[in-house]
């Protein structure tokens, strides 16, 4: 079977340009929205013994579903769902969820900044890292988000992307070790 990641671009592509073909203000993030949503509930056990029953059909899942969702869901979720759920390719959402994530970003020049310390961050403090972050990546705006990892003991790990910058005492350590073993 293809890699999920493989399956899931081109629903993630079709669901991108039909959302930048659209006139509405705001869709992409009601869409992304809609899908994170869909994400949180497909994940749960019992639901996927449900949808992985072959007694129970595509329009029962479907039903199941969308009752599950709020009201006001973008038309473009509910079809995306619908596909999902005929093809077979549930288990895709979440891959669909992160590319079209991704797509996003690349379209409104942004990019996810993980920020992991062993310690809390002021919001000067983060502030402060991403207007530095800015000069190693010109053009666009970064997105933070904090990750609290007491084993790193000390320091700051960054990643943007594939890009990852370990200033951690953790990583000290291990480079420190590995050059006294080696």
């Amino acid at each position: 079977m293809a890699e999920i990641s493989t399956i899931a671009r081109p629903y993630a592509e079709a669901l991108n340009a039909a959302v930048m073909d659209s006139k509405e203000e705001g869709l992409a993030d009601k869409v992304l929205l809609a899908l994170e949503t869909l994400d949180q509930i497909v994940v749960d056990p019992a639901l996927q013994d449900l949808i992985n029953d072959p007694q129970v059909g595509s329009e029962q899942i479907y039903s199941l579903l969308r009752g599950m969702l709020p009201k006001e869901i973008p038309s473009e979720a509910i079809r995306l769902l619908k596909l999902l759920i005929e093809n077979g390719r549930l288990e895709a959402l979440p891959s669909i969820t992160e590319q079209f994530k991704n797509l996003l970003h690349q379209d409104r020049s942004e990019a996810e900044v993980l920020i992991e310390t062993s310690f809390p961050l002021s919001q000067e403090e983060v502030d402060s890292l991403v207007k530095a972050l800015g000069n190693k990546f010109p053009g666009l705006k970064l997105l933070p988000k904090i990750e609290i990892d007491k084993s790193l003991i000390g320091g700051v790990k960054i990643s943007v992307g594939d890009k990852v910058l370990d200033g951690t005492v953790k990583a000290r350590l291990a480079e420190m070790h590995a050059a006294l073993t080696s």
